[in-house]
């Protein structure tokens, strides 16, 4: 009857206990969802390479690099005179040249002076025509911008002005380098295109065609010191010598 102490209910939830106890006893208790993630980072941890283990070849490159920086550089320095010799297109004069003025300077690369000197003639070449003079002393050594500035005080002196545009370059190549006494020096020969045309006074054309492109070539000498490392600091070249063909 309701309410009555049932002895069959108190046997069957005993023999429920029992088992329950009975299976933590053999499975083990759950460890909840933060001690899981503990040990499973604790097992990726013993999984993981041990030293003198294969598998751990990521090691293997600061090695390397140590191996090399303890050499003196020697890998790099033997894979950057190989690339250099290559841009010379085995011209062993100019190779030669070029490598003396890496080694001295490694900073040095070959295409890089290219670019820049190509730019620096389509700024000297544009001053010129200008008369800008201010451009031209921050490009110029000494004994080539008084010859420039000559040039130019001549033509305001004739009141000639030169109309000119430029159309690109064509073609630089390295043609002479050499490391003499710590002054790097490097000659690149300039097939370009210009619309130029010399007017005087009145506007009337004295030389050229302010309607035709023509082709010019220069040979430009460009040096740099690059004796100590005070110097080398400062990477700006110079045009010390000028041949048109």
């Amino acid at each position: 009857m309701p309410g009555s102490f049932d002895i069959y209910t108190l046997i069957a939830f005993v023999v429920a206990v029992v088992v329950v106890l009975k299976l933590r006893s053999i499975l083990g208790s759950d460890p909840g969802p933060t001690e899981r993630r503990s040990d499973r980072a604790g097992d990726g941890k013993r999984r993981g390479p041990q030293n003198g283990q294969d598998g751990g070849k990521v090691v293997t490159l600061p090695r390397r690099e140590a191996a090399v920086a303890a050499a003196g550089g020697d890998v790099a320095v033997a894979d950057a005179e190989q690339r250099i010799r290559a841009f010379a297109a085995n011209d062993t004069a100019i190779a030669d040249g070029l490598v003396e003025i890496y080694k001295l300077d490694p900073a040095f690369d070959p295409g890089g002076f290219v670019k820049g000197g190509s730019q620096a003639y389509e700024m000297i070449v544009t001053a010129f025509a200008e008369g800008n003079r201010k451009t031209l002393k921050d490009l110029l050594s000494k004994d080539v911008y008084e010859a420039f500035n000559a040039e130019i005080m001549a033509r305001d002196r004739r009141g000639e002005i030169v109309d000119q545009s430029f159309v690109g370059i064509l073609k630089a190549d390295i043609t002479e380098a050499e490391l003499k006494n710590g002054t790097a020096s490097v000659t690149v020969k300039f097939l370009s295109q210009l619309i130029s045309a010399t007017r005087d006074r009145r506007g009337t054309v004295m030389a050229g065609d302010p309607q035709k492109i023509k082709e010019v070539t220069d040979v430009w000498t460009f040096s740099r010191d690059i004796s100590t490392p005070r110097a080398r600091q400062n990477p700006n070249w110079r045009l010390v010598a000028t041949q048109d063909q």
